[in-house]
């Protein structure tokens, strides 16, 4: 008999699927303590929960029995994922379940706001009729600006094209390739967005990249008629930052239905006239709860009875089915890939990888697909694998053209990745010497080796005396020490590249002071664990 443990409140179209599955059994016990859920876990072959359980380390201690957790919903940061890997334990989760609900929710605070039905609705209950001060806009003709093309962008794109707006779509990322056949036009520009969208809703991950995307200074291009929405995850608008444009009416109005921390501490956006807030309602809708009910339990179900798997956020990694050559060059391409998502800011248009020297005569799908995880994963909020990262990057329009050549060049191996994107074309290059040491060996054709591990800072510079002085001794007076330090230099351009291994990782005040120096033209920091 298959068991599977139901801890958090899960709808009952979910339940009875598992129910009528010829061996299988449904247990549910909603708000258990971690201590009970250890002492029991074991009997069971499955888990679903939702986002109230913690799969624990401590939880995952004894798993007997079990073969796969599975999360009703995207998110799995309530899950220890390395510990369930380590145990050899599935996690899977439901991505496609929300977006349907998610972009609804959109479209009715849009609505909203343009028709100030909240504000009517509570005037008219407190016994006023007041027709005249509750006047509002049309959706129709006006420009929405889709900030993040995914799943969720798309379906609201989709809907308000229905509504005859006019459609401006950026994604950090890439767009995908029938965006603009669906009537949305790209843009690259994300400033664009801000200077010319009548409303802005935003449909991407938190991370650090899409932190504070939206402080003072965008709010400030802004028309002061434009409305936002924000159904994705809290902290992407900086909350101060939005509280003083509505509250000073520097914009006219804006509709949350997820903060910085939740619920909030801090009610003072309910208290604003030109402010609406939900408590994350966007996937709250009985359809979209059975649909993430029914896919858990599916997806929970082939997995425990050795089916097709989907939706795994931990699937095996290739490393250990592959000769070890190819998984010491997997893990240099999953670096390198993580180098490049941050140093090749911008949109992305084409990426290639090449393998030269002894690396082209091995399997090297692998090495590609861990090459395509490390460059794509701060744009997602699941963890990539080798299972869902060919599917997300084809969502997006993204393809990896590889080329191979046995000839050597400067060492006897080498993998290469050349990221072309709306604002800059770069190339990383490595080897693995001694079949263990990984090293970055060329940035753009400057000649300067790495280690791809731990926090690096890489400059492009000016090449001059006294940069890697003044580098060093403000890291220094940060408290930040200096690991290893690599130089390339181009004396006829006078250019060069400066790699720095630091023991920590700098703060903003740190990086502003170093992105000060005359000699500086970019700078990133990159933490390559």
């Amino acid at each position: 008999m298959i068991k599977v443990l139901i801890t958090d409140k899960l709808a009952k179209e979910g339940i009875d699927l598992i129910n009528a599955t010829a061996g299988a059994e449904a247990v549910v016990k909603i708000g258990i303590s971690e201590d009970e859920l250890c002492n029991i876990i074991c009997d069971y072959d499955g888990l679903i929960v939702r986002s109230d359980t913690k799969v624990t380390a401590k939880v995952l201690a004894n798993p007997g029995r079990l073969k796969g957790v599975a999360r009703a919903g995207v998110g799995v940061d309530n899950i220890d994922v390395p510990s369930a890997t380590r145990k050899g334990i599935l996690v899977m989760n439901t991505p496609g379940g929300n977006t349907l609900s998610a972009a609804e929710h959109t479209m009715a605070l849009m609505l909203a706001m343009s028709r100030n039905v909240v504000q009517a609705c509570n005037s008219l209950k407190s016994g006023a009729w007041d027709r005249k001060k509750y006047t509002g806009n049309q959706l129709n003709n006006k420009v929405l600006g889709v900030i993040g093309l995914g799943r969720i962008g798309m379906a609201v794109a989709r809907m308000a094209h229905g509504l005859n707006m006019k459609i401006l779509g950026y994604d950090p990322l890439s767009a995908p390739k029938d965006a603009e056949q669906l009537g949305v036009e790209v843009t690259d520009k994300l400033e664009r967005i801000f200077r010319e969208s009548d409303f802005i809703t935003i449909h991407v991950p938190r991370n650090p990249q899409t932190l504070n995307m939206i402080g003072a200074d965008q709010l400030a291009m802004m028309k002061p008629t434009v409305r936002l929405v924000n159904c994705a995850r809290g902290g992407i608008i900086n909350e101060d930052a939005l509280y003083e444009a509505l509250s000073k009416k520097k914009i006219a109005g804006a509709a949350l239905d997820v903060f910085s921390s939740e619920p909030p501490q801090d009610l003072r956006f309910a208290a604003l006239d030109n402010c609406i807030v939900t408590p994350h309602l966007g996937a709250s809708t009985e359809e979209a709860q059975v649909e993430v009910a029914v896919e858990a339990a599916e997806i929970l179900l082939d997995a425990i009875k050795n089916g097709p798997i989907r939706n795994a956020v931990n699937a095996p990694s290739s490393s250990g089915a592959v000769p070890a050559a190819v998984g010491q060059y997997a893990d240099l391409a999953r670096r390198i890939g993580n180098l490049l998502s941050i140093i090749a800011p911008g949109n992305i248009k084409a990426v290639q990888v090449e393998y030269r020297g002894t690396v082209a005569d091995m399997t090297v799908q692998p090495i590609t697909l861990n090459f395509a995880m490390g460059l794509l994963q701060r744009h997602f909020e699941m963890p990539l694998n080798m299972v869902n990262t060919p599917v997300l990057a084809k969502e997006r329009g993204i393809s990896i053209d590889e080329t191979k050549n046995p000839e050597a060049r400067d060492v006897a191996s080498s993998f290469s990745a050349t990221v072309t994107t709306s604002e800059v074309k770069r190339t990383v290059r490595g080897s693995v010497f001694g079949e263990t040491l990984l090293r970055i060996i060329e940035v753009d054709d400057f000649h300067v080796e790495m280690t791809p591990q731990g926090t690096v800072l890489v400059i492009f510079n000016e090449d001059r005396p006294g940069v890697i002085g003044s580098v060093g001794t403000i890291l220094g007076n940060h408290g930040i020490n200096i690991g290893t330090m690599g130089v390339g230099q181009k004396l006829e351009m006078q250019k060069a590249v400066l790699a720095v291994s630091l023991d920590k990782e700098p703060d903003a005040a740190t990086v502003e002071e170093l992105k000060k120096l005359d000699f500086v033209n970019e700078l990133y920091v990159c933490t390559l664990d």
